[in-house]
């Protein structure tokens, strides 16, 4: 099998990985077991670079059509495929094999998949901010001048301490309290109990988001929280996922 390309956006960090959404089909990638290498772009040469490849813009929740990652080339069907949850029906349709939507819960995982993305929304320039100090300089640059343009304010205002970086922790931890919530409804250590699905890998990637563009003793705060679930949780997705 030729191995697939998922097309990430490079960090300063090491393993360069960062991203919650490039982090979704990397996990599904790993789960199903398929082999895959990555292709690295920089923000500002994004658009370029998908241009380049043929792959199509992503309507954006504001109705906006723009290039975004992550995007997933597979040479083995010559299929490319723009944004996490298409690159997972894809990838579902195509390799079954280890199912991610099981129990026909790909609706479901849907709906969860636009509520997660709410939670916490009004705390987002803190990890925005977070996020900036971590990517190589290009990228830093673009990642800052747009997300000063959808906040409109400026980088240092984002999330200063004091109040509102108090008041974004609380958000922020108020999120992972309604997941707790929904964990507890059933036993065993996924959403689903026993069965692991799609809806995991999407709170594992924002866990992974957290954990790498968070200061450590933050990112040891937020893994602590509910006697250790979520450090814990990340670790056991990835370990489902095959260490990816």
């Amino acid at each position: 099998m030729i191995p697939l390309i998922l097309y990430d956006i490079p960090s300063k960090l090491e393993g360069n990985s960062w991203s919650p959404n490039t982090a979704k089909p990397r996990f599904v990638l790993g789960y199903k077991g398929l082999p895959f290498r990555f292709e690295w772009v920089e923000y500002p040469d994004i658009a370029t670079r998908m241009k380049e490849i043929g792959a199509r813009k992503n309507k954006l929740a504001d109705g906006k059509e723009m290039y975004t990652l992550p995007v997933l080339s597979d040479p083995n069907t010559d299929a490319l495929i723009t944004d996490s949850w298409e690159i997972a029906e894809y990838l579902e349709r195509t390799y079954p094999e280890k199912p991610i939507f099981p129990n026909e819960s790909k609706g479901l995982i849907l709906a969860f998949d636009t509520t997660v993305s709410n939670l916490g929304r009004a705390a987002v320039a803190f990890p925005f901010l977070r996020a900036s100090r971590i990517l190589r300089e290009r990228s830093a640059e673009y990642f800052i001048t747009t997300r000063e343009a959808s906040l409109r304010k400026k980088i240092s205002e984002f999330s200063p301490e004091g109040p509102e970086r108090d008041e974004h922790w609380a958000i922020v931890e108020g999120a992972m309290d309604t997941l707790k919530q929904w964990y507890d409804k059933e036993e065993g250590k996924w959403l689903m109990g026993d069965v692991f699905s799609y809806a995991d890998i999407i709170i594992a990637s924002r866990l992974f988001w957290f954990k790498r563009i968070l200061h450590g003793d933050e990112w040891e705060k937020v893994a602590s929280w509910h006697d250790g679930r979520w450090g814990k949780l990340l670790a056991d997705v990835e370990k489902e996922c095959n260490g990816v």
